[in-house]
């Protein structure tokens, strides 16, 4: 007689997650294939019990003992927080699939050095938006902590151009870029989402509580993390991939040769996103890599407003950039001739058609020609002792 398998339950498959998210270091590719495997409720239980060997064994071996699965739960729940898990309606399917595409073409052969792609097993969310419908249309915007004025204003810019047109602007909260990004958006009024390093409970940086307040009351906070964890610096990294894999591209804004934010436009590269760069000034030390990445790799496209990053990023014919273009001037739509004739008058002072011809090099007889119609256009006027340009066409001429 065949034995009857119990499915496990909605609150026991929640409960496993929510194990894992502090029982395990997220990211880990093993912990990953064998809660796919066999499902959590189960991989759960074999990872308490000691049963799986070789590495999944020892990445929970410093925990494993400890539950508070329930507890974390009823923490989060008590400062409005949620877990999502791939169980729940909301969670980011669409968003995550290029991470889950480049997890399986990196099997067996992670970047040397280099973060796993390895998709989340759980989502700590803190707000009113429902986490795939705030990655539906996700732009992210990184760069340094340390960044300059010119730094956060064009952040800002961006995260306000962005938000203004109903993207939602993902960044990490932290101080310079990340915080100016989030700001912009909120004054368009628009969503934004601050995926963090640590728990949810008190977000890092803890000098940024109002921001992160306001944005866990209008957008969304995320982190893998049990809601009491302390950020440390491997687990920026960790999120870095997050950052990358939610959004449909990655916009960096000032970063040094070392940033973190550097890594996370890599690892946008890794799962085939879209990656742009603002540049700086070549002084700035905090634009260097920046303009490295800019230089060395020829899928990052240069940008400089929102409205560039929507045409790499938005949908096919909705999201064209309008065309820059130069300042027209009057003396544009002349004929080459007239034009001619016209640099031939002085800046200041009268002279004669003669002069004129001698001064550009045009025929006497054309200037003649050229002369009425350039009164007729307001560049130049006619007096008693000769012809002058007008008082508008000199403006014109000192620019």
């Amino acid at each position: 007689m065949t034995a009857v398998v119990r499915k496990p339950s909605p609150a026991e498959v929640r409960l496993a997650r929510a194990w894992f998210s502090r029982a395990v270091e997220p990211g880990r590719r093993a912990v990953f294939d064998l809660v796919t495997e066999v499902g959590p409720v189960e991989a759960a239980r074999r990872m308490r019990a000691g049963e799986p060997a070789g590495a999944v064994a020892s990445l929970a071996a410093a925990r494993r003992g400890e539950d508070r699965a329930a507890a974390d739960l009823a923490e989060a729940l008590r400062f409005g927080a949620r877990l999502v898990t791939p169980e729940d309606p909301e969670w980011p399917d669409e968003a995550l699939r290029a991470m889950q595409v480049a997890f399986d073409r990196e099997r067996g052969a992670v970047p040397r050095r280099q973060v796993e792609l390895t998709p989340p097993l759980a989502l700590w969310a803190l707000g009113p938006l429902r986490v795939d419908e705030a990655f539906a249309r996700a732009v992210a915007v990184v760069g340094s902590r340390s960044a300059t004025p010119y730094g956060e204003h064009v952040a800002a810019d961006l995260g306000h151009g962005l938000a203004g047109r109903g993207w939602t602007v993902v960044s990490g909260g932290a101080f310079g870029i990340d915080a100016s990004a989030h700001r912009g958006a909120l004054a368009a009024g628009g969503p934004t989402v601050a995926v963090v390093a640590g728990g949810l409970r008190e977000p890092y940086p803890q000098a940024h509580g109002g921001l992160f307040r306001r944005i866990g009351r209008d957008g969304l906070l995320l982190s893998e993390f049990p809601p009491d964890a302390t950020p440390q610096r491997h687990r920026f990294l960790v999120r870095n991939r997050l950052v990358a894999a939610l959004t449909a591209g990655t916009v960096v804004v000032e970063a040094g040769l070392r940033s973190g934010a550097l890594a996370t436009a890599r690892q946008a590269l890794r799962m085939g996103r879209r990656v742009l760069a603002v540049p700086g000034p070549v002084t700035s030390g905090e634009s260097a890599g920046v303009h490295d990445l800019l230089r060395s790799d020829p899928e990052v496209t240069l940008v400089t407003r929102a409205a560039d990053v929507l045409e790499e990023v938005g949908a096919l014919g909705d999201d064209l950039a309008d065309r820059r273009r130069a300042p027209t001037d009057a003396r544009d739509r002349l004929e080459p001739l007239a034009r001619q004739v016209l640099d031939g008058l002085p800046t200041a002072g009268v002279t004669t058609p003669d002069r004129i011809a001698r001064s550009c090099g045009v025929p006497a007889l054309d200037v003649l020609r050229a002369l009425p119609g350039l009164e007729v256009l307001g560049f130049v006027e006619m007096t008693p002792a000769g012809w002058q340009l007008t008082s508008a066409a000199r403006a014109g001429h000192r620019r």
